[in-house]
């Protein structure tokens, strides 16, 4: 996606307002809401978890290219673990 796509202007937007709020705030909900995701049963914590994945995967792609590679390494690794254990879930 180009610079200029309305998916990369949401997330820049989106970015732009959580780095507003207090970020102890942003940690503890965000915090509860992957807890939520790994402690509800089956389809509806598989759900969270997808929705938290992808989340982040529209942050990665705004920081992409402002990444040093292990940090995208690591952004990658994250995305994944939640996907797999969301599809554990799921069986």
């Amino acid at each position: 996606m180009s610079e200029g796509s309305p998916v990369v202007r949401r997330a820049q937007v989106l970015l732009a307002w959580l780095s507003g709020l207090p970020r102890t705030g942003v940690f503890l909900f965000a915090l509860a809401v992957v807890l939520v995701g790994l402690f509800a049963p089956g389809l509806a914590g598989a759900i969270v978890l997808l929705v938290i994945a992808a989340g982040l995967v529209a942050v990665l792609r705004v920081t992409w290219p402002r990444l040093l590679a292990a940090r995208r390494a690591m952004q990658l690794l994250l995305i994944a673990v939640l996907v797999v254990i969301a599809v554990v879930k799921l069986v």
